[in-house]
């Protein structure tokens, strides 16, 4: 059962933006988002907070905006905690005998507060519009991000599961508007990944709760994510590095996080790895 607790960890920290189809116009896909989302990735949080507020502020009707902003708040207490770092993940043993986190309660009021706002915001939108590809896309969002928290931080794993799960349902609807949406596949990928590590008895058991748990579809999603993705390719690259070093394949894992510590030189997080991985 040990690696069904595991699975809860990685979650996909689903941080999924979605990637429209040829002449599609989402505010979602905004150069001034994208420039967040790297200030985000390269652990600049004050700034990252700055570039969201201010898209909040002029696109108050867009729940991305602040589901985004309370993805800088996510990152920021995963920095304060080490919680990013491959050997919790890899390490078994180290996951279920790890402690639990004393967060930042000034960082989760935040937290919340723009979750909740992306909430209302996204509500009102798919009241309209069933099938509003960027509403759909908070929710998604807004579920990663708290069933990342619920594990992560404050190791609830079974509710991690179930945000997982219900994430994952929203990708699926929105892919099945649009199948171009390329980030959007780290949701289904995460969670077939993550859960197809267990035994088959177990995924039996995770099956017949409506999860998905076939490990080598998992894989194949995020390397779509990772290959044609638009702002989540350095997240799943992330991801496909932590499996490489779960299978022992350390060219792989080197290749990843050279990659990424070359694209987000202010992460020291990629060096760390790297250097571990010239340990013997």
């Amino acid at each position: 059962m040990h690696k069904w607790i595991v699975s809860a960890l990685l979650l996909g920290i689903v941080t999924v933006l979605p990637k429209p189809a040829a002449g599609a116009d989402s505010v979602a896909l905004s150069p001034t988002l994208e420039a967040g989302y790297r200030q985000m990735y390269n652990l600049d949080f004050d700034g990252a907070h700055a570039t969201f507020q201010a898209w909040e502020a002029t696109h108050p009707e867009d729940a991305v905006g602040p589901v985004s902003n309370a993805a800088a708040y996510l990152f920021s207490e995963f920095n304060r905690l080490h919680i990013l770092e491959s050997e919790l993940f890899t390490d078994n043993d180290k996951f279920t005998k790890r402690k639990k986190l004393v967060p930042d309660p000034q960082v989760r009021a935040a937290f919340d507060d723009e979750l909740n706002m992306g909430d209302e915001i996204a509500g009102r939108a798919l009241a309209k519009s069933p099938q509003d590809a960027n509403a759909l896309f908070a929710k998604v969002l807004a579920n990663g991000l708290r069933g990342d928290y619920a594990a992560m931080v404050e190791k609830r794993n079974m509710a991690g599961l179930g945000y997982m799960k219900a994430g994952r349902l929203l990708a699926q609807k929105l892919l099945a508007l649009d199948p171009s949406y390329y980030d959007a596949y780290l949701a289904i990928g995460v969670e077939n990944y993550l859960l197809g590590l267990n035994s088959a008895p177990v995924r039996w058991f995770l099956k017949i709760g409506g999860a998905e748990t076939n490990k080598e579809d998992g894989i194949a999603k995020l390397r779509l994510t990772a290959e044609k993705g638009r702002y989540l390719a350095p997240y799943a690259r992330l991801l496909l590095a932590v499996a490489a070093l779960r299978d022992r394949d350390r060219d792989t894992a080197r290749r990843l996080l050279s990659g990424l510590a070359d694209e987000f030189p202010q992460n020291p997080l990629y060096r760390k790895e790297l250097a571990q991985l010239q340990l013997p």
